[in-house]
C-alpha cells in the first residue's frame, strides 16, 4: 500500500494543470474518506445492511 504522501501526490499529479486548490482538496478529502472507509472495515466497525434499514424506518 502506497503511504499517504505518496498517495496524495500521485492523485494530485493526475489532475490537470487548470485545477484550483478546492479540486486539489477535495482530491485530498475524498482520499482520507475511503481510507477511513478501509479502516472502519478492517475493524470490524461496520453495519448489517439488516441494521442500517432498521435505523432508516426509525427515522
Amino acid at each position: 500500500m502506497q503511504t499517504l504522501r505518496n498517495e496524495a501526490l500521485h492523485a494530485i499529479s493526475k489532475l490537470p494543470e487548470t485545477a484550483t486548490i478546492d479540486d486539489m482538496m477535495y482530491r485530498l478529502y475524498v482520499i482520507d474518506k475511503v481510507r477511513k472507509g478501509q479502516e472502519a472495515v478492517e475493524k470490524g466497525d461496520v453495519v448489517s445492511s439488516e441494521e442500517l434499514l432498521k435505523e432508516i424506518d426509525s427515522w
